[in-house]
């Protein structure tokens, strides 16, 4: 497991607000994005759009999808070309890793939010951000990164809430601008061989199940056949025995089974938020002894295993059905992410691949009325972030070259 949750108390980590740093760090940026990340050009498309808001004087909430770690600095893109910088509400745990990350962070606008549990310091901060306008405010409607890259995950309302509160602040103040959400489409293309990224990460997964490199197997029957094994492994670790019948049936049961145990345990009502909302309402009610550290070295253990439950059932719900077929042609970009996702829950690293070519595409300006109307079956807010991005991740998917099974 990732170290994603952190066993300390929770201190809010504030941005830093000046020109300077940004301004520095954007100078090398593009460079540490080619060597550390494997992206070698950015492209934005629509950017008057986000530059006629910001003209205006809004409040502006820029809310992309999120399927890689690298999504927050290709964003600076944007930034740089409008000559602003922006602020991004980030998980605390990457503050924590180490002091360099944590210094860059917060000199590029960058400020934590605590995912296992309410954090007001953040709530706060994002809605002043807003308020002031000086900046644009980045936050991830998806709340955690999902590794496929045109496929959304249930979205957490936290980005509404946000932009309302804001919204109603500016009309009580009497400004006369108010508050914008801009949804923004980042989609990676792949421009490498692909056979020769993946098949090293491939032969080291199957070396571990003690197999012979499968390099006579066609490559989706392959990468089918890891899945099984993973899949299978995860069912003894949780149920005793590997489970029979459909893949995706399997893959369901397991999520649900789980959750349902845990939250059995912790007295935890479903919500409809989705698996990464109900691993939230998890980990806040699982971690709080063990940061005030009054439990025992037993149920600490323990406590860390449900934690790590957690982690790899959310994982393990970012793997989305047909997103690889055997009947028709295959997007590069699907198979890629789909065996970085076979790394990253297998080895819990993922190698830096590359050459990709990045879009930015800004989405229309969504206005946030100050009030919702709660008699609405849903949010208008989230179902325009949600049909805008899908609108757009649909249009640049298909210029993504299509291979043949191989």
């Amino acid at each position: 497991m990732q170290n994603v949750v952190i066993e300390e108390p929770y201190e809010f980590v504030p941005p830093v607000y000046g020109k300077f740093w940004p301004w520095i760090i954007k100078k090398y940026l593009n460079r540490h994005l080619r060597k550390n990340l494997g992206i070698h050009s950015i492209e934005c498309r629509e950017l008057p759009r986000l530059a006629a808001s910001l003209e205006a004087g809004h409040g502006v909430l820029l809310a992309p999808n999120h399927c890689r770690m690298s999504d927050p600095l290709t964003l600076n893109q944007i930034a740089q070309q409008l000559h602003c910088s922006v602020h991004a509400m980030a998980s605390w745990h990457l503050f924590k890793q180490d002091r360099l990350t944590r210094f860059v962070l917060r000199r590029m606008g960058a400020f934590s939010v605590y995912r296992e549990g309410v954090d007001r310091q953040a709530i706060n901060t994002a809605v002043d951000i807003l308020v002031d306008g000086k900046r644009p405010l980045v936050v991830f409607p998806e709340g955690a990164i999902s590794r496929h890259n045109d496929i959304l995950m249930p979205m957490m309302e936290g980005t509404s809430f946000i932009a309302r509160t804001a919204a109603k602040r500016r009309q009580k103040l009497g400004l006369r601008s108010g508050v914008v959400v801009h949804p923004i489409a980042i989609r990676y293309f792949f421009r490498g061989d692909l056979l020769a990224t993946i098949t090293p990460v491939l032969e080291e997964i199957e070396s571990h199940f003690s197999w012979y490199p499968q390099r006579d197997r066609p490559l989706i029957p392959r990468l089918q056949q890891i899945a099984q094994a993973l899949l299978s492994l995860k069912e003894i670790e949780y149920f005793g025995s590997a489970r029979t019948g459909d893949f995706y049936e399997r893959v369901d049961r397991l999520i649900e089974d789980e959750l349902a145990k845990l939250e059995k345990e912790w007295k935890i009502k479903t919500n409809d938020e989705g698996i990464v909302g109900r691993v939230k309402n998890l980990r806040t009610a699982i971690l709080p002894d063990m940061v005030k550290n009054n439990i025992s070295a037993e149920e600490r253990h323990r406590r860390w295993k449900q934690l790590a439950a957690c982690y790899y059932v959310q994982q393990m719900s970012h793997y989305p059905r047909k997103y690889v077929r055997t009947s028709e042609p295959n997007i590069p970009e699907h198979i890629l992410e789909t065996v970085e996702r076979f790394e990253e829950d297998f080895t819990d690293r993922v190698s830096t691949n590359g050459p990709f070519h990045v879009v930015l595409q800004v989405g229309e300006a969504i206005e946030v009325d100050s009030r919702r109307d709660r008699e609405a079956n849903s949010d208008p807010i989230m179902d325009g972030i949600r049909t805008q991005l899908t609108e757009m991740l649909t249009t640049l998917s298909a210029e993504s070259p299509r291979m043949a099974n191989c």
